[in-house]
């Protein structure tokens, strides 16, 4: 590495924007636990039946599935003028969070229609701290540091991840009119904050990057498409695999009671292998390292399956989450390359589309009960081992016709 690429790598606004995003996604992502911890009881004091809540959580997911990739085509498109990016930002998460503060508040008052468009409102303008932020890593850090950041992002989430469990346990006897507004005002300030990075990034940081000394290759037709695809298959593997039968796999050994501190032993490997993976993914690229990570990680599912004692359980769920770790990071890393000529929010904004698509057949199969009928229970138990092979194969077989690609261009 070039002394001016390692200078452009540790740059202190590269990295304060890598460290803003990372907390925007634990904030948002602890407050999405606390919304699903409460809805229940929110849901029975507006007069909502119990088995219509599973519904409402689909509603959120649809919602997701086509904001996310709309708000990452609004962030290409505003995102050109800084102010007007973090007035974009702003505004639709004041919005987002008020909508969010007034459910507890308005639950037993204000009737199911009221309820249920206050959740939509929420869900609709949220998208706007997903895909758009990540948008500011392909605008203002060079290109080696994007792994790196990318890593950074995903720890946020990581360790939201491994926290929820307890989050559960602690919050549950609470009245969720503290816990809405207290996560709702640190969400706002975090995302107001990141409305003035592109401000404070400076000339220097918004610049575009040089040329490198070799062309890069055109894009593969049809590559965004055949990406995204992979990505909702290997996210319906992990949504099946983690929070459907994980618990199962730790109830063959365990008490109900101690699942809450073995479920985070996902989240302990996702978040182990971000930075070492993301060393990987600057000298390799993204979608190899995704190839590889489905391959390993369905490996790891296997041995999950099939695991006879609770310590070697524990082992090959540390292995699935790193290798889910490795996929997320990239798939991020790979969504702002791909995108690089302008449209890092639209791909990445596909990729969180992906995840809350997946999101939503999680759910849909639990509310059918799916996993408890004796004729799809296999299906259930062992698609996740298929969505990482399948997903993980074409991952790599795209990596190796860009990687042929790269060869065919001129030096």
């Amino acid at each position: 590495m070039s002394t001016v690429e390692l200078a452009e790598e540790r740059a202190p606004a590269a990295t304060r924007i890598g460290l803003h995003l990372a907390l925007l996604q634990l904030v948002f992502t602890l407050l999405w636990t606390t919304y699903v911890i409460y809805l229940p009881k929110l849901a029975a004091q507006a007069g909502i039946a119990p088995s219509a809540v599973v519904l409402i959580l689909m509603l959120d997911q649809a919602i997701f599935t086509l904001s996310d990739t709309a708000m990452g085509i609004a962030a290409d498109r505003i995102g050109r003028v800084a102010a007007r990016f973090g007035l974009f930002v702003g505004l639709l998460a004041a919005v987002s969070c008020a909508a969010f503060v007034a459910l507890p508040f308005v639950a037993a008052s204000a009737g199911p229609a009221v309820f249920i468009g206050l959740i939509a409102i929420w869900a609709l303008t949220s998208s706007v701290l997903r895909a758009p932020p990540l948008t500011l890593l392909g605008r203002h850090a060079a290109r080696p540091a994007i792994p790196f950041l990318a890593a950074l992002v995903m720890l946020g989430y990581g360790v939201a991840g491994a926290v929820s469990p307890y989050l559960g346990v602690i919050l549950r006897d609470y009245d969720p009119r503290l816990p809405f507004v207290i996560s709702s005002a640190v969400l706002l300030l975090t995302a107001l904050g990141l409305a003035r990075i592109p401000q404070d990034a400076g000339p220097a940081a918004q610049a575009p990057a040089k040329p490198e000394s070799k062309p890069e290759p055109k894009p593969l037709r049809g590559l965004p498409l055949l990406f995204i695809g992979a990505m909702v298959i290997l996210a319906l593997g992990y949504q099946l695999h983690f929070s459907i039968n994980s618990s199962a796999f730790y109830l063959r050994f365990a008490k109900p009671e101690d699942l809450p501190w073995l479920m985070p032993v996902f989240w302990i490997g996702f978040n182990l292998v971000l930075f070492p993976a993301s060393v990987v993914v600057k000298h390799r690229g993204g979608l190899m390292v995704m190839g590889i990570a489905g391959l390993l990680g369905a490996l790891a599912i296997v041995s999950a399956e099939l695991a006879s004692a609770l310590t070697v359980l524990i082992v090959a769920q540390f292995i699935a989450g790193a290798a889910w770790g490795c996929m997320m990071m990239s798939a991020i890393s790979a969504a702002l390359a791909i995108g690089t000529t302008g449209a890092e929010g639209k791909v990445t904004g596909l990729v969180f589309s992906a995840l809350a698509l997946a999101t939503f057949a999680r759910i849909a199969a639990v509310a059918g009960g799916l996993q408890k009928l004796p004729d799809y229970a296999p299906l259930v138990q062992w698609a996740p081992v298929a969505c990482w092979l399948v997903a993980g194969a074409g991952l790599l077989a795209m990596a190796a016709a860009g990687l042929q690609g790269r060869r065919a261009s001129p030096p």
